[in-house]
């Protein structure tokens, strides 16, 4: 696969997002480490998860486990792999989702990630989505100190405004590597945040890239442009989703999700996709 930059590190230009191995609906484990093993059969390097993708409030961190059995259990070479997690979401086990920034719960938090990983520094830390009831600059910096304990290897922030990165920035320096926001066909709002980091040379970590099609694999009527280009280059419509949105910038490496090897050997092949300018402008417009 082609390759992308994370601050130092090299991974392929498509990640896996863990979270619908873990959350409601999630597959049995048999399946969701097929799922990982596909995904490294075909090149991804960077898996992201968090310790909030779990059901109960007695399981978190579940999908961080899975992945460390995942990885252990593949008969590869797993050294190349960057393993991203988040930290500063909490599920209490109703379904819920709330924040907490405090450098205390962040500091627990990395430590409860660093033992489910088995390893001894995190590739990645990201702090996941901003606690309004906690500074901004409390949060991050926490990331700060972290870094220089080599508790974590590298920063990065997610769900965040441009303000935040620039703070952010601010505050680390190049420290910060990567910012991971939602942005798909049917979600472009983070478009000012996607230029800001590649004028940084920020890593763009897009969740729920594939926001925009159903399960059936659909488009809606409003982006049939994707599904007409698609089937004139004779693949899925999620497969040129990722590929457009690899053309916005080089620093922009979309992390789908998926709960099926199936699903992760055909987006690990976007980077494959070579669209035209007419192309990309059409889906720009859609």
């Amino acid at each position: 696969m082609k390759q992308r930059a994370i601050g130092n590190t090299q991974v392929g230009a498509v990640g896996l997002g863990g979270m619908p191995m873990s959350i409601e609906g999630r597959p049995d484990t048999a399946r969701s480490v097929r799922t990982i093993h596909a995904a490294l059969d075909a090149g991804v390097t960077l898996i992201d998860t968090a310790d909030a993708y779990h059901l109960h409030a007695d399981d978190v961190g579940h999908n961080e486990t899975l992945i460390a059995q995942a990885l252990a259990s593949w008969g590869g070479d797993t050294s190349g792999v960057l393993v991203a997690t988040k930290g500063g979401h909490l599920r209490p086990g109703d379904g819920s989702w709330t924040v907490d920034g405090s450098p205390a719960h962040l500091r627990a938090a990395v430590e409860g990630s660093l033992k489910r990983l088995g390893v001894d520094a995190i590739g990645l830390y990201q702090f996941h989505r901003p606690d309004p009831a906690v500074p901004y600059a409390d949060s991050v910096g926490t990331l700060g100190e972290l870094l220089a304990e080599g508790k974590i290897r590298q920063a990065g922030i997610s769900n965040a405004s441009v303000g935040q990165i620039r703070q952010a920035r601010e505050i680390l320096g190049d420290r910060l590597v990567s910012v991971q926001n939602q942005f798909s066909p049917a979600f472009r709002s983070s478009e000012d945040e996607l230029r800001l980091c590649d004028e940084l040379g920020i890593a763009f970590l897009p969740w729920s890239p594939l926001g925009g099609i159903t399960r059936a694999g659909e488009l809606g009527r409003r982006f049939a442009a994707f599904a007409e280009v698609a089937a004139a280059h004779g693949v899925s419509p999620q497969r040129v989703t990722l590929a457009w949105m690899l053309a916005k910038s080089p620093h922009v490496i979309p992390i789908p999700g998926a709960s099926r090897p199936e699903s992760i050997t055909d987006s690990a092949r976007a980077p494959e996709v070579e669209l035209t300018g007419e192309e990309l402008a059409r889906l720009d417009r859609a």
